[in-house]
């Protein structure tokens, strides 16, 4: 499964060049993360209501071509790994209107407590466990 979110880039992203500054790519890689969650039928607020949080523990990003002012982005976003405490998406950022590819990376991530422990997915919400597995096992 790849969910795919559009993303207009917004003058306030670019440098003085008007070419996108490179943090914003990783905020896009968020964009990416939270409408493949919402297409499962999750959300990272109903995770972290549970007490279940899922902060970055490891993040690349490979700049190909620069994204604009004003393109029309497509951020498309991939679960290939779910271990028993941590997950990891690929992205991949495609100018849509010119199908040329900007940007690719990926994003680990663990499962944590409120107090940042470690804790077992499968235990803690056994629901979004199989889901995720079995997006992951395709």
């Amino acid at each position: 499964m790849m969910n795919e979110a559009e993303i207009r880039v917004r003058y306030g992203e670019t440098d003085q060049m008007g070419v996108v500054y490179y943090a914003n790519y990783y905020t896009w890689f968020e964009i990416g993360r939270n409408e493949f969650f919402r297409e499962l039928g999750f959300s990272y607020r109903a995770l972290e209501i549970e007490g279940l949080f899922l902060p970055v523990v490891e993040s690349h990003c490979k700049y190909k071509s620069p994204a604009r002012y004003d393109d029309l982005i497509r951020v498309q976003t991939k679960l290939v790994s779910l271990e028993n405490a941590t997950l990891r998406f690929d992205y991949n950022i495609v100018n849509k209107e010119k199908g040329k590819d900007l940007a690719e990376g990926y994003t680990i991530h663990a499962f944590v407590d409120k107090r940042g422990r470690p804790v077992p997915l499968k235990k803690i919400n056994p629901t979004v466990w199989e889901r995720l597995k079995e997006i992951v096992e395709r």
